[in-house]
């Protein structure tokens, strides 16, 4: 019986998370769609004001040398969400997710001629997913606003001049400055 109630419990948990990320995620895709919008009687008010944060620092980078100045702003918001990972999410609960993740890994390889078995090992790695989706959500909750916006601004700069392939390099440049921050910086 007990049993039964810490999987309600874990179960309303896991739906619980999962539901406050799609709200963020919501409310930022309805942020971003207000862009050029008219709120609080000013036409483009999100613009501006993200402009005039942005402009003076960020964007007097990339107008000195648009190169230099996106590859530092790349490796400043990887800093940052490395930086947000590390310091608000359990990362000894995470590390210890992932060395239990990549010993049964293993332990499927040993089993890969017997089908039975790897299904029931790859069921046990199903149940990783949400365990590690929960303790992910914190940093993601807190930065997903902030970096839909920095895209948004971010977009204005570099669209003119790369199209839409600056995501592309911005993905690239974000995945190289991550690995090597997460590995400086010790984030499970």
């Amino acid at each position: 019986m007990l049993s039964i109630k810490n999987n309600l419990i874990m179960a309303s948990k896991e739906n619980k998370g999962l539901l406050i990320y799609f709200v963020v995620l919501f409310i930022s895709l309805y942020i971003v769609s207000k862009w050029n919008a008219t709120l609080f009687g000013q036409a483009s008010f999100l613009k501006n004001t993200i402009g005039s944060v942005l402009n003076p620092s960020l964007g007097v980078l990339l107008k000195i040398n648009i190169y230099f100045g996106f590859i530092v702003i790349v490796a400043l918001t990887s800093l940052i969400l490395t930086l947000a990972q590390k310091y608000l999410s359990n990362q000894a609960e995470l590390r210890e997710l992932r060395k239990e993740q990549k010993l049964l890994q293993e332990e499927m390889k040993k089993f890969k001629d017997h089908p039975d078995k790897l299904m029931e090992l790859n069921k046990k790695q199903l149940e990783f997913i949400p365990k590690t989706f929960n303790l992910t959500m914190k940093p993601l909750m807190y930065t997903s606003i902030p970096i839909i916006l920095l895209f948004r601004w971010f977009g204005e700069f570099l669209q003119p001049k790369f199209g839409w392939l600056w995501i592309v390099y911005y993905i690239i440049g974000s995945l190289i400055f991550s690995s090597i921050f997460r590995k400086v910086l010790d984030v499970a």
